[in-house]
């Protein structure tokens, strides 16, 4: 269906040979890249610029837990994902990427728990960590020859799985198991950043420049890698975080 060619940049790029269209997997992952890094950036700004508010605080919980306020804001973005996800082909890629802006808004409002329960000296270490790793196994997933579909397909079933453990420690208050889900997600969002990587650069290789599909593909890659490192980052500050 493509048409290898070798433009003056040695950069990949394939040709469609119906349309002459150009697909150009580095500018596509890049894209990926630099909009997941912008949800990466407001997320964190808000959530240090709220976790600073004692109003906010208050608005979030009262005497007897979390406010009606809290909880909407606590799974507003949990829906906005399922949104996004289920009505990708419908919504146009403005509205995709609002609907992505807004979910990393609400995360940081979200995440801003957790300067009320950690260091920021230790979130701040949690953080480059995290970033670190990320980089890591994104090069790794980005390079490597090797097919890692076997390996996401094994990795999301385990998500599924501590997903669930997570849900009845919920009820159960066990730390052994709270430690061992720990354990786990660190391993799984780690080996699916590679995973991902690898998919959305094969993605890329058929996704042409400038097309609306493409820059949905875009967003929704982004949200998939954010959602690689949100995840990695909160499973990584468990072990490493310490409370106040």
């Amino acid at each position: 269906m493509f048409n290898f060619n070798q433009n003056q940049n040695n950069e990949n790029t394939y040709v469609n040979p119906n349309t002459g269209a150009i697909a150009v997997p580095k500018t596509f992952i890049a894209n990926v890249f630099s909009w997941m890094a912008i949800a990466l950036g407001i997320t964190a700004f808000f959530a240090y610029t709220f976790s600073k508010s004692d109003a906010f605080f208050n608005s979030m919980f009262t005497a007897t837990g979390m406010s009606p306020l809290g909880w909407i804001i606590m799974l507003s973005p949990f829906a906005i994902v399922m949104a996004m996800s289920f009505g990708a082909n419908k919504f146009s890629a403005g509205t995709l990427t609002l609907l992505f802006i807004a979910y990393a808004f609400l995360m940081g409002l979200s995440l801003s728990f957790i300067f009320w329960a950690y260091t920021a000296g230790s979130i701040f270490i949690t953080f480059a960590v995290t970033a670190g790793t990320f980089a890591v196994m994104a090069f790794a997933g980005y390079t490597t020859k090797t097919d890692l579909s076997k390996m996401g397909a094994i990795l999301s079933m385990a998500l599924i799985g501590i997903i669930i453990a997570m849900i009845v420690n919920f009820f159960m208050h066990s730390q052994q198991l709270d430690y061992i889900v720990s354990i786990l997600g660190v391993l799984i969002f780690t080996g699916l950043t590679a995973w991902d990587v690898q998919k959305l650069k094969r993605i890329g290789a058929q996704a042409y420049e400038g097309s609306e599909t493409t820059r949905k593909l875009v967003i929704m890659g982004a949200l998939t890698l954010y959602l690689d490192f949100i995840n990695l980052f909160l499973f990584l500050l468990r072990f490493l975080g310490n409370r106040k």
